[in-house]
């Protein structure tokens, strides 16, 4: 695993996750700090298992289309539309008046399976309509199914940068311990700092919660997470996997989140290379040449619950793509990459498990 100078300064200035504040009915606890931040953090591995298991996800977008708009029930149907069209409002389904935007989204996991790790990543525009003010960045409120909300508080640095018209910013946080002693089910976040409004840049924003699990049920696989936080019209983000012997035609899936992504703006691509050549990554929602399409999805029978379940997130994607046709011929080594050339789009996480043998 490399060790930068970045994540030397993740571990020396935040440490590990805060799981403070329970939430009350007369609010909240003081406000931590905010987080060091970095306008560009380069992507770098954050957890690696070989074991047999799989990495799943639970996702949803914190914003949407108000409903006036003629034609915002169709784009949340998962018709066209991108989100500098529309005057922009926070999802909120808690029914909570103590927060102004929530979600819900499902974490599948087998019977008797055991999570080894879970990250929870979140990010938005600060500044469309209205301008957020960044202190906020590093602070969310998670709910475990038939739980009450924690304040999670980034532990580690918060990428931000104002470009292209748009304020993005994307902060983590280790959430093993709660999603591991929790069951599967619909988990809520809540309060992701996001800006409403209209401008040509667009609102956006979301969540994404990643788990890797043990299961001796499953096949042995290479499971990766890396995370960073680059606009992708400047430099692709990369995963590397390697240290496995991947036999041809092994099965895989692969995993991204993205933000800005307009719908109908091609050029992005997420490709798989290996020692016999590059593999285009595309689904069922995601065709090649666009993946970067406000979508959030997965291959048949790999996509989980969300509340709202809105076809077309203007802005925000957390993708998972099957490795068609099984993995190339790859010995040890593979890289998936995502890349943009018109979309104003930030990469904030790459995923990938992959079938292995020792």
């Amino acid at each position: 695993m490399r060790h930068s100078p970045g994540q030397l300064l993740r571990r020396a200035t935040v440490g590990v996750l805060a799981l403070v504040s329970m939430w009350a009915s007369n609010g909240y606890a003081a406000a931590a700090p905010p987080a060091p931040e970095a306008d560009s953090l380069t992507f770098a591995q954050r957890y690696t298992a070989l074991q047999h298991g799989d990495i799943v996800r639970a996702a949803n977008t914190s914003i949407t289309c108000r409903a006036q708009a003629p034609s915002c029930s169709g784009a949340q149907a998962g018709g066209s539309g991108v989100n500098g069209d529309f005057d922009m409002f926070y999802v909120d389904v808690d029914h909570d008046p103590n927060t102004y935007n929530s979600s819900r989204a499902e974490v599948r996991l087998p019977a008797g399976a055991r999570v080894t790790y879970a990250r929870l990543y979140w990010g938005g525009n600060l500044r469309v309509g209205e301008q957020k003010p960044s202190a906020d960045n590093g602070r969310v409120l998670l709910a475990e199914p038939g739980g009450e909300y924690k304040e999670i508080l980034a532990d580690t640095l918060v990428g931000h940068r104002v470009a292209d018209g748009a304020d993005a910013f994307q902060a983590s946080a280790d959430v093993t311990g709660l999603v591991r002693d929790s069951v599967p089910g619909l988990y809520t976040v809540a309060q992701v700092n996001v800006a409403a409004g209209g401008s040509a840049a667009g609102a956006w924003g979301g969540w994404t919660l990643v788990v890797a699990y043990e299961d001796p049920a499953q096949p042995l696989r290479r499971l990766a997470l890396w995370d960073g936080f680059v606009p992708l019209r400047s430099r692709a983000a990369e995963l590397r996997l390697s240290g496995a012997d991947f036999a041809a035609g092994a099965g895989g899936r692969v995993g991204m989140v993205a933000y800005n992504g307009d719908r109908g703006t091609t050029g992005d691509s997420l490709t798989l290379t290996t020692g016999s050549g590059s593999t285009p990554l595309s689904g069922p929602a995601d065709p090649r040449g666009d993946v970067l399409n406000s979508t959030i999805s997965g291959p048949a029978g790999a996509s989980p619950a969300r509340v709202p379940a809105y076809g077309n997130t203007l802005g925000y994607d957390s993708d998972v793509f099957d490795v068609p046709g099984g993995m190339p011929r790859a010995g040890d080594q593979a890289t998936v990459r995502l890349a943009s050339e018109r979309d104003a789009a930030w990469a904030g996480v790459l995923f990938a498990a992959v079938d292995a043998r020792r």
